[in-house]
């Protein structure tokens, strides 16, 4: 697809146009956005390769230092790991050289069914050598050939498939999004991989077999590692550590920030409904309401693992991952492990521009009930422990080990 002169500055225009209009706060982090995007207006407009184009505007849109903000063609390349093949990765010094380890690999991903497992190292991709900080990324629907060194030395090839999404405006693939395990008569471990759906109502309902399946556990550690985000899924996890309805946060639009507001008065929402068909009781419900939203627990009731609860996180816990730890650490309802978390938790659109071209944006801030904002900002564990690539060769999670440890002396 070659594109014109024309065609580009009116993509480029409209990006400019959406993001001073539609973007929640364009000077978050103390970037003149007008300034900056007329300072590269030349430069990127005479990018006439389609790729470079695509890259440069990317690349003035990562300057405002807010998640969920990037520029992307509908064909779907260069998606991130952690949503086409469901792995994060780290990276780590191997005998002088930098690499990049395999961190979380998720259960039911691309990357789980090939064979790779935490701590593989990845060589290359397509026949080409990948080192950080060159990022793994790819276009979905198709498969790659990675080469991999595995946690005892052996080196594979390995060929990845990857399913076309359902969501070109959210090319992301879904893992098997819960899976539990009982570690101990006392201890049992809920993982949660993202939280799909807007409303969450299939991955709410994966969470209540979850804690079903551990029924008699008095301890508990919820393994939100590698966690993604996703909807609103994560209020049922919320609900599952407290009895009662208490507040949670609340998200507030540009619009309804400039205005004015007073926090008890938003819309409320409390409640993941049971059945799909109530999805069009909720649309008409809030399809006229300023959409600042109050998230309220559900009151599920008391849990005997209540006040034993610990949450393992990493720097690859984002978004509705990261609402979900900073709840249960502001109520003293769980003891935080791991990684300190990234702080990408903004409520983002998508828009199209053009010629197949897709603006994602921020138009909504989160803040806790507490106050405050966990974009850039992300959980601090109180115990704080890296994962172990020489642990994982003796078969050993060392941050498991440690949520094990906390988990036994609460």
């Amino acid at each position: 697809m070659n594109l014109s002169l024309d065609d580009r500055t009116k993509i480029f225009d409209k990006v400019c146009r959406l993001v001073a209009t539609k973007h929640v706060d364009p000077g978050m982090n103390g970037v003149d956005w007008d300034s900056l995007a007329r300072e590269r207006r030349d430069q990127i407009l005479a990018c006439t390769d389609p790729e470079a184009f695509e890259k440069n505007i990317h690349k003035l849109l990562g300057e405002l230092k807010t998640s969920h903000t990037g520029f992307r063609h509908a064909r779907m390349r260069n998606i991130p790991a952690r949503h086409a093949i469901n792995a994060t990765l780290q990276p780590i010094g191997i005998n002088g050289d930098e690499r990049w380890m395999f961190q979380d690999v998720h259960q039911g991903g691309p990357a789980f069914a090939a064979g790779i497992r935490p701590g593989d190292l990845l060589l290359e991709c397509a026949g080409r050598e990948v080192r950080p900080p060159k990022d793994l990324t790819f276009s979905v629907g198709e498969s790659a050939k990675l080469l991999v060194e595995k946690l005892h030395g052996e080196v594979q090839e390995v060929k990845v498939h990857l399913p076309m999404p359902k969501s070109q405006k959210h090319p992301v693939t879904a893992p098997e999004a819960v899976t539990t395990e009982r570690l101990s008569d006392e201890i049992g471990l809920l993982r949660v991989a993202m939280f799909p759906g807007a409303i969450g109502i299939d991955v709410a309902k994966d969470i209540d077999r979850g804690i079903t399946a551990l029924n008699g556990c008095s301890r508990l550690i919820v393994d939100l590692r590698g966690n993604t985000g996703g909807g609103i899924g994560g209020l049922r996890l919320m609900s599952y550590l407290t009895p009662g309805k208490i507040e949670v946060g609340y998200s507030l639009t540009r619009k309804r920030r400039e205005r004015g507001y007073k926090r008890e008065e938003l819309t409320r929402f409390g409640r993941i409904p049971s059945h799909k068909a109530t999805l069009l009781w909720l649309a008409a419900r809030y399809a006229f309401v300023e959409k600042s939203i109050l998230v309220v627990t559900e009151g599920i009731g008391k849990q005997p693992f209540h006040g034993r609860v610990v949450l393992l996180v990493n720097e690859h816990t984002a978004s509705a991952g990261e609402m979900v730890s900073a709840f249960a650490e502001e109520n003293n309802l769980a003891t935080i492990v791991g990684t300190k978390t990234p702080g990408r938790l903004l409520s983002g659109s998508a828009y199209k521009v053009g010629h197949g071209y897709i603006l994602g944006l921020p138009v909504a801030a989160y803040l806790t009930w507490q106050g405050r904002t966990l974009e850039n900002n992300g959980i601090v564990p109180k115990f704080s422990i890296e994962l172990s690539r020489d642990g994982l060769k003796q078969g050993r999670d060392t941050q498991l080990e440690t949520a094990i440890e906390v988990a036994k002396n609460l």
